[in-house]
């Protein structure tokens, strides 16, 4: 009888961070044949966590096109991932999370009436349009996936508000298990991020912000506002942030515009998977309209202030690791003074447990994908 066969499909880098846990799980799973394929929706943040993780995509579709619109977006990815399951023939699909990609992968497997599996199932905001467009996609995969690997029992809820109750379980979220095992490698090889050393003198003896910022709703007015905001903290005189700039072309201008070379902001290009870590554990607390950073933030004991008006890891808020802030120049600054400034405030939040997980979620997801080939 034939092994069965997996085919785990991702694009962009937080994808490759969640599910490189889950490939190497899957792959020390007796009886299974693994496969691999990327579409590169996100070409070289993707590749950043493809060297660090030592995996070699088995097919690479390399689908990056710049300034495409999302139509054209999903209509390539949905021929392309058509075609290289037509080759294929997987007994399984496993995608992740929320983007073009994983929806465009589970579609092209329904349309084969190939089963698939969902990590990080259940997310919701509530509001279709935060975020955008990443709210319907998930819901799609959730009407198509067979197996659905809520991180929370809160992500678990939100599929039953649905009427997803079959194939539904917890497992915790595999960016734990991400985290921990770069923390590992970057003990075991501190070269990995010594990238850092010649910008962390910058900082030295100050409360170290670190900053992401690219969200689609916020670019425009929001961008401007975030950017006032950061001046605004910087001008403190006890206080350096740290800016690892994504590539979106939307963004840099608006920081150049602002910012400009303000000596208490260190912007630098989008930071490899261990070098973002590094900063993360170094910093007194986060400013970012990211998904993963609102886990990964807590899971080292960071306060995250969010940059949004709605976050699907409600989770964080309710344990006390991150308060909504929206892209509001005031709130923001009022709120990162209240950190830096009471450290009370500060510890209720670095102390507060975090909600997602043990690390063990990618070994939970590989033995359900196999127990469900057997059945």
């Amino acid at each position: 009888m034939p092994r069965p066969s997996i085919l785990v499909v991702f694009g962009t880098r937080p994808e490759a961070i969640k599910l490189f846990p889950v490939v190497r799980a899957l792959a020390a799973t007796p009886g299974l044949t693994v496969r691999t394929c990327v579409t590169a929706q996100h070409r070289a943040l993707l590749d950043q966590v493809l060297r660090v993780a030592d995996l070699r995509p088995d097919i690479d579709l390399d689908l990056m096109e710049p300034g495409q619109s999302l139509d054209r977006l999903t209509a390539r990815l949905l021929t392309g991932l058509g075609e290289a399951m037509d080759r294929e023939r997987p007994d399984w699909i496993v995608v992740q999370g929320d983007t073009a990609t994983a929806m465009a992968a589970a579609l092209a497997a329904y349309h084969r009436r190939v089963p698939v599996a969902h990590v990080e199932a259940g997310l919701r905001s509530g509001d279709t349009h935060h975020p955008w467009p990443e709210e319907v996609n998930r819901r799609i995969v959730a009407s198509i996936a067979r197996l659905h690997f809520a991180p929370t029992a809160t992500a678990a809820a939100a599929l039953a508000r649905e009427n997803v109750t079959t194939g539904v379980h917890v497992t915790g979220n595999t960016v734990v298990d991400a985290l921990r095992w770069t923390r590992a490698r970057i003990e075991a090889e501190p070269a990995l991020v010594a990238g850092l050393d010649v910008h962390a003198r910058r900082w030295a003896g100050k409360r170290l912000v670190l900053v992401t910022a690219h969200r689609r709703e916020n670019l425009g007015g929001g961008m401007v506002a975030i950017a006032r905001a950061l001046v605004r903290i910087a001008d403190r005189g006890d206080t350096h942030l740290l800016f690892p700039v994504h590539p979106n072309p939307a963004v840099g201008p608006v920081m150049d515009a602002i910012i400009g070379a303000h000596p208490a902001i260190t912007r630098v290009p989008a930071l490899d998977y261990p070098h973002f870590i590094r900063a993360l554990g170094s910093c007194d607390l986060v400013l970012s309209d990211s998904g993963g950073v609102q886990e990964e933030a807590p899971a080292l004991g960071k306060p995250v202030l969010v940059m949004r008006e709605t976050t699907e890891r409600p989770e964080g808020i309710a344990a006390g690791t991150a308060r909504l802030v929206g892209a509001d120049e005031d709130r923001i600054v009022h709120e990162v003074a209240r950190l830096l400034d009471d450290r009370d405030a500060h510890d209720a939040m670095a102390r507060a447990h975090s909600p997602f997980g043990d690390g063990q979620a990618a070994g939970r997801i590989a033995a359900l994908i196999a127990g469900a080939c057997r059945t």
